[in-house]
């Protein structure tokens, strides 16, 4: 069997933590209540059947992942701490310090490289995959590039399964890795592959603002920061005092006042679309404005009263309360402090930060059944590469769990479903016909990209996409800039075929060919977002149409016409047929949410 990893970095890691129903905190948590606060949380866009198999093995996977040794935060007792994420009012989210998913990564490299060394499985690092190869109609392997020789490889398997993580990248400026991109899924997908939602994607509400054209990444303050911090704005426009010296009284803790149950831990497309609208609104902080304030003084003072408590000192002063409270803090999430720090040049323990969302993760992905098998026989993908598990918006904390279910609790056992059909299926040398024309397919696609000899580079083409992506598909989208972004992406892949310029050989180390022909594949899949953002004339989760809100400015879905995966099939340059998956609720009956 071949699996399909992800170009080098394209991991989701995120670094807050990972969800899981044990109710260790005993306020009444339970599998039903994580399904119900996914399903809510997806705007009722997810499949339940989906989700509640999600909830069902999600205290399986902390039980594998301490197995595996992973260094998850204790209480005092030897208990595994807990604390609160957006969109729940218990606490289920098990963490490491700010760098979860890396942990978890750790943990599940050490037991995979336990598996090379034992000659179980064979590693093919710093490889691309650029073709689906398939046989008779079914997935048999793919075509791989040696991003090291530049040499072409193929690779037979029963079963292709790809784990390439999401395309948030097609964004340009996001929180993924910089290799993170869509190629794996795109190939798929236009080897017959659905691709589902694709415009369901998620703004996370928590990272640093931008600061100029000179940035190709953003960096994301974990969504952990809400469970403590408090956000909020001044209360007057265009404020240029600096924060300190802005008074209680005179600052909006505008969460707090628009969802008093669920205040700053309120979804992140909730989150997200509120500090839009405040710094729309001209309340934004900061030299670009584009901004809010994430402020820890509050759980400073709290904290230090407590330990101080702890410690026995009667009346303590201001300095011994917020000594006490900056030890605490610098324990939980000391690392994402200092990260800030280093970026921006400012102390978060003195001044609040400055935040503003950003492209964090897509919910859309290659449609899956659920055996997490594509609409290609023999083709599975896992994790952020597929659709299924969070609807219109993803719960803080459900990426790691969702990754970790499908990779050790419902592949091992769902896969064999399709393998005991092929027990008398020889293995399909790599002489093939099917392989060489696939081969031959992925040459010439590069010898293509090569040949244009054009002025501009892959970055350039990049950067003008993400633009118009951001612009007009991204917090808010509505039909006129759609149908305009439709039309500028479509004239910006013709300039790109006709004026890239990919320096250096093709058979060579080559990282501007890999962009080149990963931007290809970013822009093809924006067009195809833009098509699907239009034709959803609803608004829910991170889909947010403005012909489509409450009065109040929240989502107003459409469930009557718009209860439905929409699933897309390649037809060919710019052309696709929608299909639809009826979305049907037997446990939780959609309402509009809430989280006043």
């Amino acid at each position: 069997m071949f699996s399909g990893f992800p170009a080098p970095g394209a991991q989701h890691c995120c670094a807050g933590g990972i969800n899981a129903a044990k109710n260790y905190q005993n306020d009444g948590d339970s599998v039903f209540r994580l399904f119900y606060d996914t399903v809510k949380g997806g705007d009722y866009r997810a499949r339940e059947a989906n989700v509640h198999r999600l909830a069902e093995v999600s205290a399986s996977i902390i039980d594998q992942c301490v197995a595996q040794g992973v260094p998850f935060a204790r209480e005092y007792g030897g208990l595994l701490s807990n604390r609160s994420f957006g969109g729940t009012q218990v606490q289920r989210t098990f963490y490491a310090a700010g760098q979860t998913g890396q942990q978890l990564l750790i943990g599940a490299y050490q037991a995979l490289e336990r598996q090379v060394a034992l000659g179980n499985v064979e590693m093919y690092a710093r490889h691309e995959m650029l073709e689906i190869v398939m046989v008779d109609g079914k997935a048999r392997g793919i075509i791989a590039r040696n991003l090291v020789t530049g040499e072409l490889e193929r690779h037979f398997g029963h079963a292709v399964l790809l784990c390439s993580g999401g395309y948030g990248n097609v964004f340009y400026l996001s929180t993924n890795a910089m290799g993170s991109n869509v190629t794996a899924a795109w190939k798929a997908h236009k080897r017959g592959a659905y691709f589902g939602n694709p415009c369901f994607t998620q703004i996370h509400p928590t990272c640093i603002p931008v600061t100029g054209d000179h940035q190709s990444k953003l960096t994301l303050m974990s969504e952990s920061l809400r469970n403590d911090g408090r956000i909020w704005v001044p209360k007057q426009k265009n404020d240029s005092r600096k924060a300190n010296e802005i008074p209680h009284e005179e600052r909006d803790y505008y969460l707090e006042r628009r969802y008093p149950a669920f205040g700053n831990l309120v979804p992140r497309d909730v989150a997200s679309r509120a500090a839009k609208e405040r710094c729309d609104a001209g309340f934004g902080v900061g030299s670009s404005k584009q901004a809010v304030y994430l402020d820890f003084a509050s759980a400073i003072e709290r904290y230090g009263k407590i330990e101080c408590r702890k410690h026995g000192i009667e009346n303590p002063s201001a300095e011994d309360i917020r000594q006490h409270g900056v030890d605490v803090v610098k324990e939980k999430y000391g690392n994402l402090f200092d990260m800030y720090a280093k970026i921006t040049g400012e102390d978060p323990y003195t001044t609040p930060m400055r935040i503003y969302p950003a492209v964090h993760y897509t919910m859309g992905g290659l449609w899956v059944d659920y055996e997490l098998m594509t609409s290609v026989p023999g083709l599975y993908a896992l994790g952020e590469a597929n659709f299924s598990d969070h609807g219109a918006n993803r719960l803080g904390a459900s990426a790691l769990m969702q990754g970790l279910a499908d990779g050790y609790f419902v592949i091992p056992y769902t896969i064999g479903n399709y393998l005991a059909g092929e027990i008398r299926t020889a293995a399909v040398p790599t002489s093939h016909p099917a392989f060489e024309a696939a081969e031959k397919e992925v040459a010439a696609r590069l010898q293509q990209l090569k040949a244009i000899n054009g002025t501009q580079s892959p970055e350039s083409f990049h950067k003008r996409l993400g633009k118009i992506m951001w612009d007009k598909c991204g917090m808010a989208r509505n039909e006129a800039g759609l149908k305009e972004a439709i039309e500028e992406i479509r004239a910006l892949k013709a300039e790109f075929w006709r004026d890239l310029r990919v320096a250096g050989e093709i058979g060579e180390f080559n990282p501007e060919l890999d962009k080149a022909g990963r931007v290809a594949d970013f822009i093809e899949l924006g067009e195809l977002m833009c098509m699907d953002a239009l034709q959803r004339r609803e608004s829910c989760g991170g889909h947010f149409r403005e012909e489509m809100q409450t009065e109040d400015g929240e989502a107003k879905r459409d469930d009557d016409n718009f209860s439905f995966v929409a699933a897309w099939e390649y037809k060919g340059d710019s052309s696709w047929e929608l299909h639809k998956e009826k979305l049907d609720f037997e446990i939780v009956h959609p309402t509009q949410r809430s989280y006043k």
